[in-house]
């Protein structure tokens, strides 16, 4: 049986088909080649056109049917994985009233800071276990006070993989884990936080349907059915945003267990059965996708904005001077630099409010640049290293709450596809780390083999994942790198 996995990244769309018979993937792709754009019309905003996701899924999806061969008749269900916390709003047809606000904005930071301090921090924390922030529901009240006019002509609002699935189904649905995501839900009550939804004044007729996150979900209409060639019978069985799909995609479902990921953002994710929560929001709670009504699954999430992003644009820049420098090229120059890239440092905080700076907005500096010394890979291993140490703040945070992690699971992907990334992630965090080969698309892929019923728990689901790699922390490595952390940590720049 096939199955197909979709991850809805803000960089690409990627598409997996995956034969859980065989317990492998056959195929995968994504699109665009080049980085789908992300328009800024102001300083701090992010948006894309979900139109263009859309789109893009499309020519992804047929890349791997050429590639493949494969009768797309023969799919029996899909999974979708999509970027966290943006919005997207429709009309009663079904149409996208504007660009879709992303996970990176920074536009709806105050109205999340208001409604922490007016809803109360002890019921935002006990509740909500996060501060409104600059997620979801703070974008939508951003949408509501300064959109009037398009907020009049919402029928829903969705998050990014809620209106892939409408696109799908032509259904409005969501999940709890969705609502979690965009801090509409209350984690006390076990139900949407209706203190919140009067707080912003927002009318609960445009929040979609609850579906669960492992499932059915619905079936997709005859019209896309067509479109994409796929018998009529096909249903959406798995949905998740990209971090808890990470996780799950790397069998990360249980308690204790951690996951990691590089992409556009960086993230290190843990499970846990216990509401928690960080007094400063730098560290947030969210319903996991392993959640259900037996067994409570939150996911603890550290997140770095500026973590791929930072390793594109270093790719554009050493590419102003007409050389072509590849990915794989920067993975070689990093090498050629020692630890501390000889006193060059970069904090990578160039892509938004950042969650584990108390959601300040800093940008990103180079600090320390020596004219005579410094080269591209002093560059790019200062990139690396600030990458890694900007996600140990909110790890040493994680920490503190006594989290006992054993070990790190990674998939080979994105930055870990670089064994010099791999060997300073283990010993800046002083953690193993287990390398799998998976990704996003694979994961939902799974999730959706899970939801469909082919396979019957995690255990079978995951009994194929493949281990390439582990990495054991170096004594010697760990004290050098504890050091360089601590003197990287006396510049962070916050004087905001």
């Amino acid at each position: 049986m096939i199955f197909l996995g979709i991850d809805l990244g803000s960089s690409s769309i990627k598409v997996s088909l995956f034969d859980a018979e065989k317990g492998k993937v056959i195929g995968s792709g994504h699109y665009p080649d080049d980085e789908q754009v992300i328009e800024s019309p102001q300083q701090g905003w992010a948006e894309q056109k979900p139109e263009m996701w859309w789109e893009n899924f499309k020519k992804a999806y047929e890349r791997v049917l050429k590639k493949t061969g494969a009768d797309s008749k023969t799919i029996k269900a899909i999974g979708i994985s999509y970027q966290m916390h943006g919005l997207v709003t429709v009309d009663k047809d079904g149409q996208s009233i504007r660009p879709s606000i992303i996970w990176c904005d920074s536009r709806a930071v105050p109205y999340g800071n208001q409604a922490f301090n007016d809803l109360g921090k002890d019921y935002a924390l006990e509740h909500l276990l996060n501060s409104p922030g600059n997620f979801t529901a703070a974008k939508l009240a951003w949408m509501k006070d300064n959109e009037p006019e398009k907020y009049e002509k919402i029928a829903y609002w969705f998050l990014p993989g809620d209106y892939f699935a409408f696109r799908f189904t032509g259904h409005p649905t969501t999940t709890k884990s969705g609502l979690s995501e965009g801090i509409f839900w209350d984690f006390e009550r076990q139900e949407i936080s209706s203190k919140l939804m009067d707080y912003y004044g927002f009318d609960s007729s445009h929040i979609p349907d609850i579906v669960p996150s492992i499932g059915q979900q619905g079936s997709i209409s005859a019209e896309t059915a067509d479109e994409l060639g796929l018998s009529d019978d096909v249903k959406i069985t798995y949905r998740a945003g990209d971090q808890p799909n990470n996780a799950f995609s790397l069998d990360v479902v249980r308690p204790g267990e951690v996951a990691a990921t590089a992409g556009t953002s960086g993230v290190i994710y843990a499970v846990t059965d216990k509401n928690m929560y960080d007094q400063k929001s730098r560290i947030n709670t969210f319903l996991h996708v392993s959640n259900n009504d037996d067994e409570l699954r939150n996911g603890v999430l550290i997140c770095v904005n500026g973590t791929g992003i930072l390793y594109s644009w270093l790719k554009k820049i050493l590419n102003t001077g007409g050389e072509h420098v590849s990915y794989d090229k920067m993975n070689t120059l990093v090498k050629k630099a020692d630890p501390g890239a000889s006193g060059l440092k970069f904090y990578p905080f160039g892509n938004g409010a950042e969650r584990v700076l108390g959601n300040k907005v800093v940008n990103a500096h180079l600090v320390g640049i020596d004219f005579n010394i410094h080269k591209a890979e002093h560059l790019v291993r200062a990139g690396m290293e600030g990458i890694i140490y900007a996600l140990m703040i909110g790890f040493d945070i994680m920490q503190d709450h006594d989290f006992d992690v054993k070990s790190i699971k990674a998939g080979h992907a994105n930055l870990f596809l670089s064994e010099t990334f791999r060997d300073m992630f283990a010993n800046i965090t002083q953690t193993p780390v287990e390398l799998f080969d998976t990704d996003g698309a694979a994961g939902a892929a799974r999730g959706a083999a899970l939801g469909f019923g082919f396979y019957n728990n995690f255990d079978e689901t995951f009994e194929s994942l493949q281990k390439i790699d582990h990495i054991d922390p170096d004594n010697e490595k760990m004290d050098r790198y504890a050091e360089l952390y601590d003197e990287w940590k006396q510049s962070l720049p916050l004087k905001n």
